[in-house]
């Protein structure tokens, strides 16, 4: 049983050192480089805003490039283990948020944004450090030194001078043990599931956009001289036909309930979505919603209940963003929503519909903000193939999908008992033994 000292954060365990982060780290903090537009575009890569709020543990990716002198890459240079914060934001949310390097394959610098720390790896596990301002705690720190005047920021004087928990480096390494072996596992899912989306979009291509699916002896169809006939888009192969997507798949809108009515609200069970559902979770399929409304709420609004994997777009604003619903739901006025029948299934229309969102966005129109009318998007131009081809793609891509989907749900799983396990690791509420 841990004893307990009091702290400014509240309890920790009398064993755990209590200090100012600049006491841990092996220099200065330092806020990344500037250089006129002439430099970019050539050179070495640069760690922008974007890839401090696109990843939590940065990868080795290919980034914006600047070109910088010897001596300003020496002071600007980004090593693995490094902690990256957002210096300035927008939104009071994004200023202070750290970043984890993770190994990079050639030289990376970052720009004026962003401040580095570097820690000392003897006394600061760097990881600890990252969960540490992942965590409940880590929050509350950085919200003391956020200075909001014309954007909201933190500066590196003050950072340094944050007071943290911090055992023994053995039970840091042991804590970001726990946390990174559960997000390295997240991570693997993911990349697997881009790879799986990834083989399915492109069998789709050659299939229905290349028309190079197997003829009767098993060879590419358009390449081994299979017939083609000409149609209002272009030429296609002998015995398929252009409809209209309104007229081959069943397509409905959204609608929102009175958000003052405490009675299409509470306790409600019915899973309702809002485009921001899409924008913070960009996955194949969606398992949940921020908000579900009740059985009165949808009987008093435009929105319609549609079944299980049904293809959701969002329509207004951000137009584009696409999932796969695994729960009866229904939308705002923010969608329009494809509703599988028995030949144009989930896979089919998920994979026809990403090969088609460029000419969806160029439907839109608006003067306060871009949104495409589901009239317009009915009377889209829907190739219509033989029969034959869509089944067997369906039979080729499904167990592709459905691993997508395990995968998601395995992401859920871990993503919620790292979520359950960092406040109470950070606290020093559960302890790591041996």
């Amino acid at each position: 049983m841990s004893e307990w000292k009091e702290t400014e954060i509240g309890l920790i365990p009398t064993d755990w050192n209590y200090l100012p982060l600049g006491e841990v780290l092996s220099e200065s903090t330092r806020n990344g480089i500037y250089k006129s537009t002439e430099y970019h575009g050539r050179g070495i890569r640069v760690v922008n805003m974007g890839e401090i709020f696109s990843f939590d543990r940065l990868p080795n990716i290919e980034m914006s490039r600047i070109e910088l002198t010897e001596e300003e890459l020496k002071k600007s240079l980004v090593n693995e283990n490094d902690l990256l914060f957002a210096r300035r934001s927008l939104v009071a949310e994004g200023a202070g948020k750290c970043t984890l390097v993770l190994h990079q394959n050639e030289p990376l610098t970052f720009e004026s944004s962003i401040i580095r720390v570097r820690p000392n790896q003897e006394k600061a596990d760097s990881r600890y450090l990252f969960y540490l301002f992942k965590s409940k705690i880590g929050r509350y720190l950085l919200k003391t030194i956020l200075r909001q005047v014309a954007v909201s920021g933190i500066t590196g004087t003050d950072l340094v001078r944050l007071k943290i928990p911090l055992p023994f480096p053995k039970e840091q390494k042991q804590i970001a043990d726990i946390l990174s072996c559960l997000d390295n596992k997240i991570d693997n899912l993911r990349r697997q599931n881009e790879t799986l989306e990834k083989i399915a979009q492109t069998l789709f291509k050659r299939w229905f956009i290349d028309f190079e699916f197997p003829n009767d002896d098993g060879k590419p169809y358009k390449s081994s001289g299979g017939a083609m006939v000409a149609s209002e888009l272009r030429d296609i192969p002998a015995g398929w036909r252009v409809g209209k997507l309104g007229e081959e798949v069943e397509t409905v809108g959204g609608g929102t309930p009175s958000t003052t009515e405490p009675s299409y609200w509470e306790n409600g069970d019915i899973y309702w979505y809002s485009p921001t559902d899409l924008t913070k979770s960009k996955t194949v399929f969606s398992l949940d919603t921020s908000k579900k409304i009740t059985k009165l709420g949808l009987d008093k609004s435009s929105a319609r209940l549609f079944p299980k994997y049904s293809i959701l777009m969002t329509s207004r604003a951000t137009i584009g963003e696409v999932t796969i619903n695994t729960n009866y739901a229904c939308t705002n006025q923010g969608f329009i929503t494809l509703i599988p029948n028995s030949l144009f299934d989930t896979f089919y229309l998920f994979c026809w519909l990403k090969t088609q969102l460029t000419k969806v966005n160029l439907l839109a129109s608006g003067s306060t903000f871009p949104e495409l009318s589901k009239s317009d998007f009915r009377n889209f131009d829907f190739l219509i193939p033989s029969n034959h081809l869509v089944l067997g793609f369906r039979e080729l891509v499904t167990p592709l999908f459905l691993r997508i989907e395990t995968n998601t749900k395995q992401i859920q799983t871990l993503t919620k008992t790292r979520d359950a396990l960092l406040p109470k690791l950070m606290s020093g509420q559960i302890r790591v033994k041996d």
